[in-house]
């Protein structure tokens, strides 16, 4: 039977993911800060090896920034906060700080949504990109856990690009940048 339902969850989430692919990949950080909640795609195209010919249609990450008060259980709006530049820009920082990645190689999309349909869309756009940042290098977009959880391993994230001063506190992994680059390939390949 061919049935098709476009108020459907799952097309209303695809739709959101078009919608964001639809516009062209700008530099990242956006040149001015702007309001609201949303999801985002980062776009790697620089020299580093790993990550050769992912271009601007292939995202390297996708997130998601939701409004203040959601995951206290808060009525969430789209009010005048800046959560989404502000997650771009956070993320621009851990690119900077990173020793072997330029800021320069990097492109952005952006999509306010109205909060409930922000999980929705990361998810859709994360199923159907497969990023390496999402689902084979863990560990981009982590935050300082604070010095009384030190105790933790360092992410591959960190470990294939040392330089948030944060993450040398953690505890090493036990695998070296090599490893994480094997893991790349190996999910590159399909393996």
């Amino acid at each position: 039977m061919r049935t098709y339902n476009p108020l459907s969850v799952d097309e209303l989430g695809r739709n959101a993911a078009r919608a964001l692919m639809e516009y062209p990949a700008e530099v990242l950080l956006p040149s001015e800060d702007f309001d609201g909640a949303g999801v985002y795609t980062l776009h790697y195209i620089g020299g580093f090896l790993a990550y050769a010919n992912l271009g601007e249609n292939t995202p390297i990450y996708v997130g998601k920034a939701d409004p203040p008060g959601r995951r206290q259980g808060r009525r969430a709006s789209n009010s005048s906060a800046t959560v989404l530049y502000r997650r771009l820009l956070h993320h621009a920082e851990s690119i900077e700080s990173a020793d072997n990645l330029h800021l320069q190689d990097f492109r952005c999309r952006w999509l306010v949504l109205d909060p409930v349909w922000v999980g929705l869309a990361e998810q859709v756009l994360i199923a159907e990109y497969q990023p390496l940042w999402n689902v084979s290098v863990d560990g981009f977009g982590n935050n300082d856990p604070g010095r009384g959880r030190w105790n933790q391993r360092r992410s591959q994230w960190d470990t294939l690009h040392p330089g948030r001063q944060w993450a040398f506190n953690l505890q090493d992994r036990g695998e070296t940048s090599d490893d994480v680059i094997a893991t790349i390939w190996a999910f590159r390949r399909g393996l």
